[in-house]
């Protein structure tokens, strides 16, 4: 047993099957060793194809910067040909007959994909606790939560199972669970990474897919792979230039200025005092390290910014689960949880001209943070406004539930999801969720990069990731910045 394999990140474990140090089943043995030995307690894989990974070695992988190293993904965007999807759905069970764009740029680095992630039902909520397969644990501490909806990925990377995993950010679903599971999580420009051919611009360009990591060059070097525009892409990306992103970890970052922002972008949303500390050391730890750290924030109509995200993504679930529907049959859809149904239930509610005057206030929240990034070269502040809470705090209660689980009245001709669309019921059971991404959703209404770096710890022991938000495909500068952090050992470490 090669015991020193959680020691290692990606680019590390490659150039060990390289040399010849180790085999690529050895390297395999070793995941599905940590897999089998930690995932019972976490619960942050829900499928494994072990078998299929060892034929994989055995036929021969393909020869890039990951070859031969074990891989995860997350059981939500991520096709994979021939393996099941359930995108923590009931319902959901289809078996691809191809990769998607994605994948096939990732498979071709040479990972060895073994097994799929948890995640919440269709990534809609900012905690792993679906109902089809359970909580996924956060690895600092049992009976918290990982986050979401990449929340079985961050976990399963923090406990040393794999050292990357693919995740998907649509509200911060990469950052949020790297920041409370001790990780490295960066989500790229819009239209950076492809996400076709099925669904080009999901939640309007907001979800973005990227890799959950240990180490920055890990994430940059599966940028420089995957990177670049795809057949019907809407968005005009180039590829990577001859490995720039990796090339920028090598190299320390020219000074900088850097906004900084403490104020939530949700209407009575807190900052919890141990989240505030760690924002005030790192603004000081890069001083120090040559960068001009000013107070400064976009100007932003939070009140109408909460509620037209809200909007696009009710009237995206609403179109998801009738298209699933068209395409795989209605069995597919039969069984979603609740708060999944109350937002098609809302998201069929609406007009062509809500969805419109959502897209004109996203406009407005992407021009005011322009005008900010015209002044800095990048805004800091937390990921999230506090560390992980325990499971049951963020899904719907069980009151919440059975409140809205009346969408039998539209039957008898009362549009319930106007109504409640409408009506203050929403902003009380969305808060709780969207005051937790109170950071994190202005990198996916603007599409710009944004990352959350691992740089404190609660007194509890919980992990406190930072944020910065980059300039529209600037994501070499970040890499770079976060590179700096961790060759000045300022990472925590994760749970392993």
């Amino acid at each position: 047993m090669f015991k020193e394999y959680p020691q290692y990140d990606a680019i590390g474990l490659a150039a060990l099957i390289r040399s010849g140090e180790i085999s690529a089943k050895q390297a395999l043995d070793a995941a599905i060793y940590q897999a089998n030995r930690l995932n019972p307690k976490l619960n942050a894989i829900i499928h494994q194809f072990d078998e299929r990974a060892f034929n994989e070695v055995q036929r021969g992988l393909p020869q890039g910067i990951f070859t031969g190293v074990p891989y995860l993904l997350k059981d939500l965007n991520y096709l994979f040909a021939d393996e099941p999807i359930k995108m923590g759905s009931r319902s959901v069970h289809i078996v691809p007959e191809q990769d998607n764009e994605l994948v096939k740029r990732m498979r071709a680095t040479g990972v060895n994909t073994f097994g799929k992630t948890n995640t919440p039902e269709f990534g809609l909520i900012i905690t792993t606790e679906p109902k089809s397969y359970g909580a996924t644990h956060n690895p600092f501490k049992k009976g918290y939560s990982s986050g979401g909806s990449s929340g079985g990925s961050a976990a399963a990377v923090s406990a040393g199972i794999v050292p990357m995993a693919g995740g998907g950010d649509g509200g911060g679903s990469i950052r949020f669970p790297s920041a409370w599971c001790g990780v490295f999580g960066l989500k790229p420009s819009r239209g950076r990474n492809p996400s076709g051919p099925l669904y080009a611009e999901g939640w309007e360009g907001a979800v973005a897919d990227h890799v959950i990591t240990r180490s920055v060059r890990d994430s940059a070097a599966m940028l420089d792979a995957t990177a670049g525009r795809e057949v019907g892409s809407a968005f005009v990306t180039q590829a990577s230039d001859n490995g720039q992103f990796l090339q920028a970890t090598q190299t320390p970052s020219k000074p900088l200025k850097i906004a900084l922002m403490q104020a939530p972008l949700f209407p009575g949303a807190t900052v919890d005092k141990e989240v505030l500390a760690v924002l005030e050391k790192t603004a000081r730890q890069l001083e120090d390290m040559g960068h001009t750290i000013d107070y400064a924030a976009p100007n932003i109509d939070i009140d109408r910014m909460w509620r037209d995200f809200f909007t696009v993504v009710c009237a995206h679930t609403a179109h998801f689960v009738e298209d699933l529907s068209l395409r795989y049959g209605p069995q597919q859809v039969a069984n979603l949880e609740p708060q999944t149904r109350n937002m098609v239930m809302i998201g069929r509610s609406l007009s062509v001209i809500d969805l419109l005057k959502a897209k004109q206030g996203w406009h407005d929240v992407q021009y005011q943070t322009g005008l900010i990034l015209e002044q800095y070269d990048m805004i800091l502040c937390p990921t999230v406004p506090t560390p992980a809470v325990k499971h049951g705090v963020l899904p719907p209660s069980r009151i919440d539930e059975l409140l809205l689980n009346v969408s039998g009245l539209i039957d008898r001709g009362v549009n319930l999801g106007k109504w409640i669309y409408n009506s203050s019921l929403v902003e009380k059971l969305s808060a709780p969720v969207l005051s937790k991404m109170a950071f994190t959703t202005l990198g996916n209404i603007t599409g710009l990069p944004a990352m959350s770096v691992p740089l404190g710890m609660s007194n509890k022991g919980l992990p406190i990731g930072m944020q910065f938000i980059g300039r529209m495909n600037d994501e070499a500068r970040l890499f770079a910045l976060a590179a700096d952090f961790e060759r000045a050992g300022l990472f925590t470490d994760p749970a392993i």
